[in-house]
């Protein structure tokens, strides 16, 4: 009996790892799509390209975005793609 729990200990042991990164690697590929997010600006640099918003959260717009005229303390409605740990700006919407 101790000849067939000992292998099968070390093959649960060697596929958990597979396992976990299969659950894992399935929504990476979902996060790759557009997504929004809405709140109020609390600064915004027009040289870095960047918005943060009231919630904490940064955005940063490609270098020919066009962008309407932003400032603190707007509602805006932001559109963005992930790209690593950073949110991409695809548009923004005032209001």
């Amino acid at each position: 009996m101790r000849k067939f729990i000992v292998p099968l200990a070390i093959a649960l042991l060697a596929a958990a790892p597979a396992a976990s990164f299969a659950a894992t690697a399935a929504p990476a590929a979902t996060a790759q799509g557009e997504q929004t997010t809405s709140g109020v600006i609390k600064f915004f640099n027009t040289t870095a390209r960047s918005i943060e918003l009231a919630d904490g959260s940064w955005y940063y717009m490609p270098l020919d975005f066009k962008a309407p005229d932003l400032k603190a303390g707007d509602k805006v409605t932001v559109h963005w793609r992930s790209n690593g740990s950073a949110h991409d700006v695809t548009s923004v919407d005032l209001g």
